[in-house]
């Protein structure tokens, strides 16, 4: 299996594919849904759902709950628009909206960077090692601490 291709997308396009893989999943592109997204898609470290409450509530000129914006983004997890950075209960937009697959990672401790790779031989071996001991709809999440090179060097 190895490395995993896939197509990212950024700007206009990533949000373009972020609606076709939204209304494929059987789900609505809403206004409000594409704020979110797009206030996502804006940052460039993981953000939190105030975090983006606060910036949708700028841009529609009105403030936002945060409990709306945590229900969008779990969807978004749900529809792989979005992954969860668990350690830092935080989002992070998936640039590649249409390809399913486990991302790995990996996470500055310094500056709060998160960047990802695709190793689907590593997450395929962990998928199997849950399944052999019973579970069922196995997802890895794996993250990786340490020094983005930027803080290290």
């Amino acid at each position: 299996m190895g490395k995993h291709a896939h197509k990212e997308h950024s700007g206009d396009r990533l949000i373009e594919e972020a609606g076709h893989a939204i209304v494929k999943a059987g789900e609505q592109w809403t206004a409000m849904r594409e704020d979110v997204f797009r206030a996502l898609a804006a940052q460039s470290r993981p953000a939190s759902a105030y975090d983006i409450a606060e910036q949708v509530g700028a841009m529609r000129g009105k403030r936002v709950a945060a409990n709306s914006v945590y229900r969008i983004l779990d969807l978004f997890v749900r529809t792989n628009l979005a992954n969860r950075i668990e350690s830092a209960n935080a989002y992070i937009v998936n640039s590649h909206p249409g390809c399913r697959h486990d991302c790995i990672f990996l996470i500055c401790d310094d500056c709060g960077l998160a960047d990802h790779l695709d190793d689907d031989s590593l997450t395929g071996a962990l998928r199997e090692a849950g399944t052999s001991a019973g579970f069922t709809q196995v997802r890895p999440v794996v993250e990786l601490r340490g020094l983005c090179a930027e803080c290290s060097g």
